[in-house]
């Protein structure tokens, strides 16, 4: 068995020629491609629990494979009870092999677990290539045993590509497979 996975595989050999077609590259380097994907949970909870920072990072690194690490407060905050350097999210930044094998899970098995789902909100992209988008619920993903779970918490996922528009970023991940809502006007 090849160390290469199914997405990756794909856009080798499908992906880059069709982007090279549509926007008219010279050289595959020309090709926008996914470089990372940074998955971020806030916990503003964590304040007055400290074993939910413990649970989330447990949570986070069964889902991507991938240990995650806690982040802390930069601020001190009276009003919210928070003080500097408090564990307050948790994060993982996915590269190569594991950000492709997260993308495969993602798309075609997490997302579809969501309910009523039509497609994610093709809103997301900052002006410069990258994507981010939010799920409320971590237990659309099958790693995650519901019965352990001790609170249901959301994410925000981040694909960052060298994609230079978001017209090639939305080309890009829709190629990937990321199911964007369709428009009915």
């Amino acid at each position: 068995m090849s160390n290469t996975t199914r997405i990756k595989s794909r856009y080798q050999e499908e992906i880059v020629p069709a982007l090279m077609q549509k926007f008219g590259y010279k050289s595959v380097m020309e090709v926008p491609r996914l470089e990372k994907i940074c998955i971020n949970q806030g916990l503003g909870a964590a304040v007055a629990d400290k074993k939910l920072i413990d649970n989330a990072v447990e949570e986070l690194t069964i889902i991507t494979g991938q240990r995650a690490v806690s982040t802390k407060s930069r601020l001190a905050i009276s009003n919210f009870k928070l003080r500097e350097n408090m564990p307050i999210g948790v994060r993982v930044t996915l590269r190569k092999e594991r950000m492709y094998e997260f993308l495969d899970r993602l798309v075609a098995v997490a997302l579809p677990r969501v309910r009523d789902f039509r497609g994610i909100s093709p809103k997301g992209f900052d002006g410069r290539g990258n994507y981010t988008f939010g799920i409320t619920e971590q237990i659309i993903f099958p790693e995650i045993v519901i019965d352990r779970v001790s609170r249901i918490s959301g994410m925000d996922i981040t694909f960052v590509t060298s994609a230079k528009t978001d017209e090639e970023a939305v080309a890009l991940l829709t190629e990937l497979g990321l199911p964007f809502k369709t428009s009915n006007k």
